[in-house]
């Protein structure tokens, strides 16, 4: 069981939790997560056929909780990553994320969104 470190509002193994390799249960799960911001990683993960995977699925709707505001403040990209743990809830964005146009669509998107609207080299037409 954890406790909570009033500084941070991180768990602490400060009551004995296990650590895998040095980390935290929660440590491990935040640094996998944040992987999801990656649409490649996404791409990935569906290649291996992991996205087909019931537990995997199952797992992915556990992580749901980095959606609570105690939790989200840890994720140094917020919006990237629990959007992708959103779509990855979806059975049709799980099969989608195998293709490589849909991969380079999220990553314009995240580009557009970074830079505020438009992309380097994007006319705009006035209508």
């Amino acid at each position: 069981m954890t406790e909570d470190n009033p500084r941070s509002g991180a768990p602490t193994a400060s009551t004995g939790e296990p650590r895998y390799g040095g980390y935290t249960r929660f440590e491990l799960e935040l640094e996998f997560v944040q992987c999801l911001a990656n649409p490649w990683y996404l791409n990935h993960l569906a290649t291996q056929k992991l996205l087909d995977n019931p537990s995997f699925i199952a797992y992915l709707d556990y992580l749901q909780y980095f959606k609570q505001p105690r939790y989200a403040k840890f994720l140094t990209y917020p919006g990237p990553t629990l959007k992708a743990l959103q779509l990855l809830q979806q059975e049709k964005f799980r099969k989608d994320i195998m293709s490589p146009d849909i991969v380079a669509r999220m990553l314009e998107e995240g580009v557009r969104a970074s830079v505020g609207g438009s992309l380097p080299n994007e006319t705009t037409t006035a209508t």
